[in-house]
C-alpha cells in the first residue's frame, strides 16, 4: 500500500513537471530559440506591453544569426571582451545597437537602432517603415541622395528574405532594448 502511494505520488510529480514544461514551451511558441534569445540579450529588456515570444525570437535573430552588433555597436565589444583578440566575448552593452560605426573611406555610418523615448520606435521607424527598410532598402532619412535613395552597406537584400513574422520579432526585440544616445533622443 505504502509503495503504491509513493509510486502514485512520483507519477503525479512527473506528469505535473511535464505539463509545466510543455505549457512553458507552448507559451513560447514551442521554439527553443526564444529562450536562447533571452539568454543572449546583452542588455536589460523592458517587456511592458510586448510579446515575450517575439522579443525572445527577435533577440535570437539579432544576436545569434544577424550579427547586427558588429556594425550597429561602436565598438562592438567591451574593453577586454573582443573574441577576435582571443578574449572572452563581452558585448559593449553601453553602446548596444546605437550605431556610429564609420565605413571608411565611404561616407556611410551605421544607424542607431535603439528605440526613441518619445515613441518607443526603433530608429524612429514604424513597423511598416521597418519592413520597407528590410525588404527594399529604403533610406527614410535620405542621408546620401547624391549616391542613392537606398541604404548602402546594410545587407538588406539578405535580411529582406526573412518572413514578416521574423522581422516583427526583430522589431519587437528592438523595442525592448534601452535607448542609447542624446538626452533629446532618450529623455532625461
Amino acid at each position: 500500500m505504502k509503495g503504491t502511494l509513493i509510486k502514485g505520488a512520483a507519477l503525479f510529480i512527473v506528469v505535473l513537471a511535464s505539463t509545466i514544461l510543455t505549457t512553458t514551451t507552448a507559451a513560447q511558441g514551442g521554439d527553443s530559440r526564444i529562450q536562447r534569445g533571452f539568454e543572449l540579450a546583452p542588455v536589460e529588456l523592458t517587456m511592458k506591453g510586448l510579446n515575450p515570444a517575439l522579443v525572445g525570437l527577435g533577440s535570437y535573430i539579432v544576436n545569434a544569426q544577424g550579427g547586427c552588433n558588429d556594425c550597429h555597436t561602436n565598438p562592438p565589444y567591451a574593453d577586454d571582451g573582443d573574441p577576435f583578440a582571443g578574449e572572452t566575448e563581452e558585448i559593449n552593452a553601453a553602446g548596444y545597437l546605437a550605431g556610429g560605426t564609420a565605413f571608411l573611406p565611404s561616407p556611410f555610418v551605421s544607424r542607431n537602432l535603439t528605440p526613441r523615448a518619445s515613441d518607443g520606435r526603433p530608429a524612429g521607424l514604424t513597423f511598416e517603415q521597418f519592413l520597407e527598410v528590410m525588404h527594399k532598402g529604403t533610406d527614410f532619412k535620405n542621408r546620401h541622395p547624391q549616391i542613392s535613395p537606398l541604404l548602402q552597406i546594410m545587407p538588406w537584400p539578405v535580411y529582406g528574405k526573412m518572413s514578416d513574422r521574423e522581422l516583427l520579432a526583430v522589431y519587437e526585440f528592438l523595442r525592448a532594448i534601452p535607448c542609447v544616445g542624446s538626452t533629446e533622443r532618450c529623455g532625461a
